[in-house]
């Protein structure tokens, strides 16, 4: 039946097609990107080493922190109004760029401070300054959000794509010339310089010009209006997601970061594809609570089950070949990184939950929830980070941080009535409820 209702959409709407398509652009990148990271990516955490690595990822990870302020929580925000509003794009686009470039300058203001003050090495905060600066290249990103209100994310994707190819050609270039490290530091700051260029070049082609731009204080308050819990729940992610590599150097060293960090992006790097897939299902999963409740109940548990199994697909084989893989991957200096990879990579389990039940609180119209319960997983994660790193090192960091995604996703909509449905859901799934119920229906019906 559901078989037949995708073939009559693929035969009678075009717009089927059109946004298939639009999605296979950000999926093949996405893709790619994964391929390349594993591929090159790890040539060059091992040639740079621990130590190298680790100031590179702690200045990321410092950097990130501050990336909510970059960005504003616009993107969703601008493609809907782009959709709705075609006719005033040129002041959406400039109020956009406009108010990222601000948030840009905050974050640079706020990175002199950190820089003058701080007694990190020299090269550290060359990094950390440099990285910051690319922030102003990203404003131009509303471009990209631009593109995607069209449905033509392939001129967003095209200019990624190629990017990541060229940089990944010059990586190689600076590994076989055994570049110091400010060399991938530069390339980095090129990725972003690349993408904004050829972003500018397709928004030209389709015969617009950035000249055209203005900046609207009304369209801005509107912006803002919309967008702050958005902000809100950027900054808090930010912090999740960074401070564990942040705490690491505080309170051990750069090395520690580098074994960690190396970790880290094998464990991360899967964490698009629940995005992808709860993203394309979420429509199905509306239209269901509008036709009958039940139908809405049982895709959500399917889809929560479906997150927990896919989680478990990548969990079991990095248990079973983890060593071998980390030994081969990253050679004999990253000696820790294999075991703090064996405890990261079941968070994912719980960031695959987490971002199904996502999708429930907003339709549910839960979001402020959303918000509560991702607070209370980074206060998780910066307490038990201050307890463990003392006392087990990045391993303890590894704990941390899979205790407070189980907390964030899991465990903290038990605490509120709302929220609560949610909780037990997610509980079948991990506990294979649903599945081993309709195993038993079969084998009695028999």
């Amino acid at each position: 039946m559901v078989l037949k209702k995708i073939v009559g959409l693929i035969k009678n709407k075009d717009g089927f097609l059109k946004y298939l398509r639009n999605t296979s652009w950000l999926m093949g990148e996405k893709v790619i990107r994964l391929f390349i990271a594993l591929t090159v990516g790890v040539l060059v955490t091992r040639y740079l080493g621990p130590q190298k690595f680790g100031i590179l990822s702690y200045a990321q990870s410092f950097v990130g922190l501050f990336a909510a302020f970059s960005s504003l929580g616009l993107g969703d925000i601008l493609v809907r109004e782009l959709v709705k509003s075609k006719e005033n794009n040129k002041a959406l686009l400039g109020t956009a760029f406009g108010l990222q470039t601000l948030g840009s300058t905050l974050i640079m203001l706020c990175l002199l401070v950190f820089v003058y003050f701080n007694d990190n090495e020299s090269i550290t905060n060359k990094i950390i300054l440099i990285l910051g600066l690319t922030t102003f290249l990203q404003s131009f990103g509303v471009i990209a959000h631009y593109f995607n209100s069209l449905v033509k994310s392939k001129f967003g994707a095209i200019p990624g794509l190629i990017g990541v190819f060229v940089s990944a050609c010059i990586k190689l270039i600076c590994i076989w010339q055994q570049a110091p490290l400010i060399y991938f530091v530069y390339i980095l700051a090129f990725d972003v310089f690349f993408l904004m260029m050829g972003q500018l070049y397709f928004y030209y082609k389709e015969g617009n010009t950035i000249f055209k731009w203005k900046f609207s204080l009304n369209t801005a308050k509107g912006l803002l209006k919309d967008s702050w819990p958005l902000i809100l729940s950027s900054i808090v992610i930010s912090i999740y997601m960074k401070v564990d590599q942040i705490m690491i150097q505080e309170i051990m060293d750069n090395s520690s970061v580098g074994q960690y960090s190396a970790a880290v992006r094998l464990s991360e790097a899967w964490y698009f594809i629940p995005t992808i897939i709860c993203s394309s299902l979420f429509p199905a999963i509306i239209n269901a609570k509008i036709k009958s409740n039940e139908l809405y109940l049982s895709r959500l548990q399917n889809l929560y089950d479906l997150m927990v199994i896919l989680g478990l697909v990548i969990v079991l084989p990095v248990l079973l070949f983890g060593d071998w893989a980390i030994l081969l991957l990253y050679g004999d200096a990253f000696n820790q990184t294999s075991s703090v990879l064996k405890i990261h990579i079941w968070a994912g389990v719980f960031v695959f939950l987490g971002v199904a039940n996502q999708k429930w609180f907003i339709s549910e119209n839960l979001q402020a929830y959303n918000i509560i319960c991702l607070g209370l997983g980074m206060v998780t994660n910066v307490l038990l980070n201050l307890f463990l790193i003392p006392t087990y090192g990045i391993y303890g960091a590894a704990f941390a941080t899979l205790i407070s995604q189980f907390v964030a996703s899991v465990l903290t909509p038990v605490v509120f009535k709302k929220t609560r449905p949610s909780f037990f859901m997610m509980l079948r799934s991990l506990f294979f409820i649903n599945g081993l119920g309709k195993l038993l229906k079969t084998k009695t019906s028999r």
